[in-house]
C-alpha cells in the first residue's frame, strides 16, 4: 500500500487473493464504492479493506451477496438485526443437518455389519435424525 493510505483496485484485490473483476462486480452490486478516481483509476482506502473483509467473511458464513448488501446498506440497527437473525436461524438449521450427516458417517465408519443400511444401530441414527419411525421390511 502506498504511504498515503490509498491503493488501486489491483492492490486491494491482491491483498485478499481476489481477481479485480470480483471487486468491480461488488461495485456494480453496490457493495463497494471507490473512495475516488484519479486519472480514471479507482482509488481505495483502509476503510475499503474493512469492507472487503466484511464481504468475504459474510460469504464464508454462507450469505449471498444480496444478503451481504442488506446488512451493509440497511439504515437502522433493527433492520440489520432482523436480517442477521434470519441468517442465524438458517446457519443453525445447516449446523443441525451437518451434525446429523456427521453422525451417519461416524456410524458407518465404525459399523461392522455387512450391509450398514440394515444395521439396527444405523437405522436408529436414521430414525433419530429424520423422524422416520421403525424400519420397514422389504415385502419380498
Amino acid at each position: 500500500m502506498k504511504s498515503s493510505g490509498s491503493m488501486r483496485i489491483g492492490e486491494l484485490a491482491e491483498r485478499f487473493d481476489l481477481a479485480p473483476h470480483v471487486l468491480r462486480h461488488w461495485e456494480a452490486m453496490g457493495l463497494l464504492t471507490p473512495a475516488t478516481r484519479v486519472n480514471g483509476r479507482r482509488v481505495y482506502t483502509r476503510d475499503h479493506i474493512v469492507r472487503v473483509l466484511t464481504i468475504i467473511r459474510a460469504k464464508a458464513a454462507g450469505m449471498s451477496l444480496e444478503q451481504v448488501g442488506e446488512i451493509l446498506n440497511v439504515t437502522g440497527g433493527a433492520e440489520r438485526r432482523a436480517v442477521l437473525e434470519r441468517h442465524h436461524a438458517e446457519l443453525e438449521r445447516r449446523l443441525r443437518e451437518l451434525a446429523a450427516s456427521k453422525a451417519l458417517v461416524e456410524h458407518i465408519m465404525e459399523c461392522t455389519a455387512d450391509d450398514f443400511t440394515r444395521c439396527p444401530g444405523y437405522l436408529h441414527v436414521v430414525e433419530s435424525t429424520t423422524g422416520l419411525t421403525g424400519p420397514e421390511k422389504d415385502p419380498a
